[in-house]
């Protein structure tokens, strides 16, 4: 079983800055997809940003050109940088990760994994 634990989270004033981590038990090299997503609440979970083995990234277009998702393949962990946070940005943010094993990506599926989740609170 898969175990990502999540960091870094916290509270900040607006424009300020936060860098997750998500620290992975197994070696990143066995995971197809690791994604950043968060929950606010009231409303659904949603996708920030995701990164693949072949290095394709996407984002979430409200966060495009602030945050940056990004790997530590020594480490086994995944980073993802905030940058000029905004009020809307507060939510639990959520590491995922998708086996190499289990054919086409679904993080809830029996190949995906989930940590636990770290809080972002950004006032004005």
């Amino acid at each position: 079983q898969v175990r990502l634990v999540e960091s870094g989270g916290g509270s900040v004033q607006v424009g300020g800055s936060l860098r997750l981590s998500c620290a992975a038990s197994e070696n990143i090299f066995n995971f197809n997809e690791m994604a950043w997503y968060r929950q606010a609440p009231g409303l659904e979970r949603e996708l920030v940003a995701r990164i693949n083995v072949g290095g394709s990234i996407k984002y979430t277009d409200s966060v495009k050109g602030r945050f940056t998702i990004s790997i530590d393949t020594r480490e086994s962990t995944v980073w993802l940088q905030m940058n000029r946070l905004k009020p809307e940005d507060t939510a639990t943010y959520y590491c995922a990760s998708y086996s190499l094993f289990g054919g086409r990506c679904d993080f809830d599926g029996p190949f995906g994994s989930w940590g636990q989740g770290t809080q972002v609170t950004v006032s004005s």
